[in-house]
Order: C-alpha cells, then structure tokens, then sequence
C-alpha cells in the first residue's frame, strides 16, 4: 500500500505560533523559531521514503500573499499535497486528515511541527508498524504523542480529547484497548514548547548533550 506523510503547521505569523515559548523569549524570536522547526520537519519528511507527502496548514492571521501564506504555495509546487486543516478542534483536523489519505487508499503518518528529536528512521519505522497494527504513535514526554498513523479510521481515538493536557497519550491508549485496536508505540520523543524545550534543542545542535533531559 502507498504511504502518505502528513506534516501539520501553523502559517508562520508573529504572535499566533509557538505563544508559550514567546512568553518567555518574545513573539518576534520565537516566530523565527517556529519556522526552524518547520523546515526542520519538512527535511524531515523528505526523508521519511513516504509515497506522497501533504501538509495540513493553520492559516490563522495570515494575509493572502504574504510571507506566511507562501509555504503552502512553494510545497505545492514542489508536488506536495496541499490543503487546510479542517475541524474544530486538533483531535477533529486529525481525524478529517487522516481519513481522507486512509479513503485515498493509502496508508498515513501525521507528525506535527514542532518535535526535532523524531529522525527519518522513526517515521520509516512507524510506516512498517502499520503493516501489522491499526494504530502506531510516537509517545512524548509531556504525556501527548509526536506522531499518529493508522491502517484504519478510528474516530474514538480523537473525539472529545482534553488536547494539551498530560493524559492525552494514556487516554488514547485506554480507548485503544476499548476498541480492540492493536498499537504499536515507538520510542519516547520530546517536543519544543517552552525555554527549557529550546535550550535542550539549542545544546543537541552544538553537539553539547544527547536531548535526554529537560533543561533547567
């Protein structure tokens, strides 16, 4: 079965992306954050081996013919598939995007944009876990995941989820087993959230740790 690799992102706009980390270090740093980690995963992506490749955007506050709103235009040449995120909430744009490549009739992984410790291996390897599971995620340490796939649509592991809060991953776990769904976890990854998330990416570029733990 063909695999598609789907990467979710907020259009890069000063002060509607990465709003925790700008808390902290300003909205202007952290927008030039935001689109690091963004060209961090699109690489990533390309990485993958995947079929096809799509990209689910947030376009909140971006103006047409911005800077912003030229990604989704530049991937779509490239051969991306291209298209909104649709839904009222994260777990609703998620299903909606992954059961439109499952009817497509191709297999998907969906990863966010904002996890630079996921490595082309890890999605190679969340692809071959659905050969055999119809559900494979990437757990992070904050208690959500970094990466979601599916061999086939299961809208209860989706619907009516407190997002953003530390019991996302074993819920999902838990609704899992509910439904009879076999899972495959991959290793525990880490995201960038605040500016400890940063320090530790920050540190991992130069070479001066290996990501395992948070900064102080």
């Amino acid at each position: 079965m063909r695999t598609r690799l789907i990467v979710f992102a907020k259009l890069a706009v000063e002060g509607r992306v990465k709003t925790r980390l700008a808390a902290s270090i300003g909205s202007e740093r952290a927008l030039q954050v935001h689109r690091r980690l963004v060209e961090v995963t699109l690489a990533l992506a390309r990485a993958s081996g995947a079929d096809t490749f799509e990209l689910r955007y947030d376009a909140a506050g971006a103006a047409p013919g911005s800077a912003a709103a030229a990604l989704p235009e530049a991937l779509l040449a490239e051969g991306w598939r291209v298209g909104p995120q649709r839904g009222t909430d994260l777990g609703e744009r998620m299903r909606e995007a992954l059961d439109a490549a499952l009817a497509a009739g191709e297999r998907p992984v969906l990863v966010g944009s904002d996890c630079p410790a996921l490595r082309p291996a890890d999605l190679r390897d969340a692809f071959d876990a659905l050969a055999a599971a119809d559900a494979v995620f990437a757990p992070a340490e904050d208690g959500g995941y970094a990466l979601v796939g599916m061999a086939r649509s299961a809208p209860a592991l989706f619907d009516r989820m407190d997002w953003g809060t530390a019991d996302v991953m074993a819920t999902t776990l838990a609704r899992a087993a509910q439904a009879g769904l076999r899972v495959a976890l991959l290793r525990t990854v880490w995201d960038v959230d605040v500016e400890a998330d940063l320090r530790r990416w920050e540190a991992l570029q130069a070479g001066q740790g290996d990501g395992a733990g948070r900064g102080g």
